[in-house]
C-alpha cells in the first residue's frame, strides 16, 4: 500500500505548471529541509489518520518527474521513469544520503504521530479504526494500482469480440436520436450467425496479437527500471480464452 501511495504522489507532482517545474532545474538536489515532515493534529477518524512517508527513491522521482517531463513533453512516463532510475543510481552515495536521512526522519515522526493518537483511543476503538482503514485501504488499493500502471504506459488489454461489437454498435449510434439499450445489443449478438461472428473473433484476434506485441515490449522497460513485480506469470501466458465465450 505505501508503494501505491507514493507512486500517486509522483503522479500529483505532474499537475505543476511550467514555472514550478522548472523551478529546480538549476540544480538537481534540493535543500533536505524541503521535505521535513510537518506533523498535523489528527482525530481518530480512519480519513485524518497520517500518511506513511515517501521512501529515498520516490522522493526523488517525484522531485525528478516533473523536470524531466518538462524537458521532455512528448516522452512516455515509462521512459521518464527509466531515465530517473538510472540517474537515481548514478547519484552519489553522498547525495543519496540526503533523500535516505530525509526518510528516516519523517519515518521516526511518523511512528510517533502514530503512537500519539492510538494513546488517546480505547482498545476498542483502535480495533474499530483498523478496520476502517483496512477497508478503506482495499477499496482503494485497486484504482491506485489501475493509475500505476496507467503512468508507466501499461498496453491496454485486449477486447473480446463481444465487446468490439458493442462499442461498434454504441459508435453508430453515438449521435442518433434514439438510444439503444445494452439489452438489445445483446439480443443483436446472440443473432448473429456464425460466419458474421467471425468478423468480430479475427478483429478480436487481432487485437490479441497487438496487445501480447507491445506487452513484451513494456515487460522489457519494466525489467530495466526494476520493477520485475508488474511482470506477467507463466500461467497467465498459457491462459487461453474462447471468444464464444462472450
Amino acid at each position: 500500500m505505501a508503494l501505491f501511495r507514493c507512486v500517486w504522489s509522483v503522479l500529483s507532482a505532474l499537475g505543476k505548471s511550467g514555472s514550478d517545474l522548472c523551478a529546480g532545474c538549476g540544480s538537481r538536489l534540493r535543500s533536505p529541509f524541503s521535505f521535513a515532515y510537518v506533523p498535523r493534529c489528527f482525530s481518530s477518524t480512519a480519513n485524518s489518520y497520517p500518511k506513511k512517508p515517501l521512501t529515498s527513491y520516490v522522493r526523488f522521482s517525484k522531485e525528478q518527474l516533473p523536470i524531466f517531463k518538462a524537458q521532455n513533453p512528448d516522452a512516455k512516463n515509462s521512459e521518464l521513469i527509466r531515465k530517473i532510475a538510472q540517474l537515481w543510481r548514478e547519484l552519489p552515495d553522498s547525495e543519496k544520503k540526503i533523500y535516505e536521512d530525509a526518510y528516516r526522519a519523517d519515518w521516526q515522526a511518523y511512528k510517533e504521530e502514530i503512537n500519539r493518537i492510538q494513546e488517546q483511543l480505547t482498545p476498542s476503538q483502535i480495533v474499530s479504526l483498523e478496520k476502517e482503514i483496512q477497508q478503506k485501504r482495499l477499496k482503494k488499493k485497486a484504482l491506485i494500482k489501475k493509475r500505476e500502471l496507467t503512468m508507466l504506459g501499461k498496453p491496454k488489454r485486449p477486447r473480446s469480440a463481444y465487446n468490439i461489437f458493442i462499442a461498434e454498435r454504441f459508435q453508430e449510434t453515438k449521435d442518433g436520436t434514439s438510444q439503444v439499450k445494452l439489452k438489445t445489443i445483446n439480443e443483436n449478438w446472440k443473432n448473429l450467425s456464425s460466419s458474421q461472428k467471425q468478423v468480430y473473433i479475427q478483429l478480436a484476434n487481432d487485437d490479441k496479437i497487438r496487445y501480447y506485441n507491445e506487452m513484451k515490449s513494456w515487460e522489457e522497460q519494466m525489467m530495466e527500471v526494476g520493477r520485475k513485480d508488474l511482470l506477467r506469470r507463466t500461467v497467465k501466458h498459457q491462459r487461453k480464452v474462447d471468444p464464444e465465450e462472450y
